[in-house]
């Protein structure tokens, strides 16, 4: 346990992190009046995102590798905390869709209609549900997770003198 202690903190950082971005765009207005814009702005979170997994990655190379990280041992590392990440990811969805904003998918249901991208609601209800979101989550979780590792471990990485 003590070898996925670094990574297990920054998972709940991680998480933390995307229910108070959920909790920004309701108060901002992002899941009812100005629900238009959602899907552009909700994208911005790939900024503090990757900004985390960047942190977690130097953490555990100070404070578990003493400094020196090999690529393959940052790769590894980002993996575990996107795994991590994509087992909290149902949890912190559940918190979103029935705490933070219970009026997310009505809203955006209806309004996808409104504005023709799906013809019926019901094509809109089959994308825009909590099943739904949380197999996006864990999806997404591990693929970018994974990606932000496999290039942040290019900078992070302990390059060999030579």
């Amino acid at each position: 346990m003590r070898n996925i202690k670094i990574e297990t903190k920054w998972a709940i950082i991680f998480s933390i992190a995307g229910l108070l971005w959920m909790l920004l765009e309701k108060l901002s207005g992002l899941h009812d009046k100005h629900i238009d814009y959602h899907q552009y702005l909700t994208n911005l979170y790939a900024i503090p995102a990757i900004w985390i997994m960047v942190l977690a990655l130097i953490d555990k190379k100070k404070n578990f590798y003493e400094g020196k990280m090999s690529y393959k041992q940052g790769l590894i590392t980002g993996i575990i905390l996107s795994v991590i990440i994509a087992v909290l990811s149902p949890l912190t969805q559940w918190v979103t869709t029935y705490v933070i904003s219970p009026e997310y998918f009505p809203n955006v249901i209806k309004r996808s209609v409104e504005i023709g991208y799906y013809k019926t609601i019901e094509e809109a209800q089959a994308n825009f549900n909590f099943a739904n979101y949380v197999k996006q989550g864990l999806i997404g979780a591990l693929m970018m997770g994974i990606i932000t590792t496999a290039v942040a471990m290019i900078f992070i990485r302990t390059k060999k003198n030579h």
